[in-house]
């Protein structure tokens, strides 16, 4: 029976053990169909013996039931290369390969604001979440949390009072809430026209590995994070250095020099976050960084038309090869570089050691 390709995509999020990066650097070569069809294109390829057997056998009685339980929950598929995957997510080094989402897809494109924070904030720092939710929406802001308590929570309720747009990004399948307080919380999201994301199938429960990769989602999809309270060790941390990462804005309420929920906020000024007091300085910044966009767009856009031209190999050596010499040779940006380093490494060309890079055929 002929597969759709929303089942290729399932099943290339199955093959175990092999980075999201080097799944979508396989499927620009050789295209996502061929992948599973073509043996000569997997001998080409250094995979693992179970690699090459979720290629060639994919359990397609699992994922008929994936899809299936989806429709049961009342979500949709949206795979990598389906018009309504989020573009800006594309953009970061391990995007999700498929996200289940409930309600509206359009949100997805749309320009989103982070709001993040502590599960056991003050008073203070919920009313600060829920102000500034509010006043974002005014500026055409979509409201992007993962439904947490504390500062998730008061920022969606925020867009929500404000008769605006909100996505809550989760850390379980779409037929779970977590947590289970806020199922009421869920369905107003949806009822007032918003959206939840999910990387994750449906019956997946929510497990702490989990919330690190929900967090990078969270910052994917918008402009810039803002952290509201955070202690120096959480998830809001974790979520604003996915964002750094990812080349996104960071800003961060201060607060009392007293409050130990201030102190991650605190910390992230002193590295450079943008310290705001009010929504408008939020609005500005994206507004500057928006304009200078599309430069850089068409800057990206030359280089990745050189991509795949035989110079980069020739600048690795047979020694190790730092990513920066590589940089400097080629002329090329850090994300294009390590894209077709990683391209290069599956051909069994390269191999990644400590300290970058040594090339491995002389041919």
């Amino acid at each position: 029976m002929p597969r759709t390709y929303q089942e290729y995509w399932l099943a290339l999020k199955f093959v175990p053990k092999l980075a999201i990066h080097k799944k979508l650097a396989l499927v620009k070569e050789y295209g996502l169909v061929q992948l599973f069809r073509s043996l000569e294109v997997l001998n080409s390829c250094k995979l693992t013996s179970n690699q090459r057997s979720a290629f060639a056998h994919p359990n397609w009685e699992n994922i008929d039931n994936i899809i299936s339980n989806s429709l049961s929950c009342h979500s949709e598929i949206v795979c990598f290369d389906d018009h309504s995957y989020p573009k800006l997510l594309k953009e970061i080094y391990d995007p999700p390969l498929v996200l289940f989402i409930q309600g509206d897809s359009k949100l997805l494109n749309q320009t989103q604001i982070a709001i993040v924070g502590s599960r056991s904030a003050t008073i203070s720092g919920r009313d600060n979440a829920g102000k500034f939710a509010y006043q974002l929406v005014a500026h055409d802001f979509v409201i992007t949390s993962g439904l947490a308590l504390g500062i998730d929570a008061a920022a969606h309720r925020g867009a929500l009072q404000a008769q605006g747009k909100t996505i809550a990004v989760v850390a379980t399948g779409l037929d779970k809430v977590y947590p289970s307080r806020h199922k009421l919380l869920s369905q107003e999201i949806l009822q007032s026209g918003g959206l939840i994301v999910s990387e994750f199938v449906p019956g997946t429960l929510p497990k702490a590995g989990h919330f690190p990769k929900r967090n990078r989602i969270i910052s994917g999809l918008s402009q810039g994070v803002l952290v509201v309270e955070a202690e120096i060790k959480s998830g809001s941390l974790i979520t604003a250095r996915c964002a750094l990462e990812q080349g996104r804005e960071v800003f961060a309420i201060p607060g009392s020099v007293n409050n130990p929920l201030a102190k991650g906020c605190h910390w992230l000024i002193k590295q450079g976050a943008l310290l705001i007091d009010n929504a408008t300085d939020i609005v500005e910044e994206l507004t500057v960084l928006d304009n200078q966009a599309p430069t850089k767009k068409n800057k990206e856009n030359n280089y990745q038309q050189d991509l795949f031209n035989d110079p980069l190999l020739a600048s690795v050596e047979y020694e190790v090869t730092p990513i920066d010499i590589v940089v400097s040779r080629t002329i090329l940006p850090v994300e294009v570089v390590l894209t077709r380093l990683t391209m290069l490494e599956l051909k069994g060309q390269v191999v990644a050691v400590p300290g970058g890079y040594i090339r491995l055929n002389r041919g």
